[in-house]
């Protein structure tokens, strides 16, 4: 099973929906986790509730967490960090133990936008269109550098 982080800053939309997107559509192979940088108090509840109308599942204990916790020496061990918004990207991230592959995904905030529930749609189906395609891939047959290359043109997909 591959363990999976999904980083923004607030931790409140985008990495939530990719986290339960990926727990929800590759639960056989994958275990996905969501933190960011500076997290707020809470999960958006239009994030929630675009989440819920799409069939997905979401923890009733889900919230924003501080990706320190991954960086932790008890943590679950990172194969993968996906970078979801472009502040996250450019911060100087902690070191993940055990080297896990890296990749930007960048989606825009749908709350800088309209805000309304149709920008929260569509950033949930550019996520679930990149992680359909990830989940996709032949993960152990896939050497390193081409298995990196697979995940920034994933990053491209709209």
């Amino acid at each position: 099973m591959f363990n999976v982080l999904f980083l923004c800053t607030g931790n409140s939309k985008r990495s939530i929906m990719a986290e339960a997107i990926l727990n929800n559509r590759g639960k056989d192979r994958f275990r996905a986790f969501s933190a960011g940088s500076h997290p707020k108090k809470e999960v958006d509840p239009n994030a929630i509730e675009i989440i819920k109308a799409a069939g997905i599942e979401v923890p009733s204990d889900i919230t924003p967490k501080s990706w320190e916790v991954f960086g932790q020496e008890d943590a679950p061990k990172m194969d993968f960090v996906i970078t979801v918004c472009d502040k996250a990207k450019g911060e100087l991230c902690p070191v993940w133990p055990g080297q896990p592959m890296s990749a930007h995904w960048g989606v825009e905030d749908p709350q800088e936008k309209d805000g309304d529930l149709r920008e929260y749609r569509d950033v949930l189906r550019i996520l679930t269109t990149r992680i359909q395609l990830f989940t996709l891939l032949k993960h152990q047959n896939l050497s390193r550098m081409k298995l990196q290359q697979e995940m920034d043109e994933i990053g491209l997909k709209q």
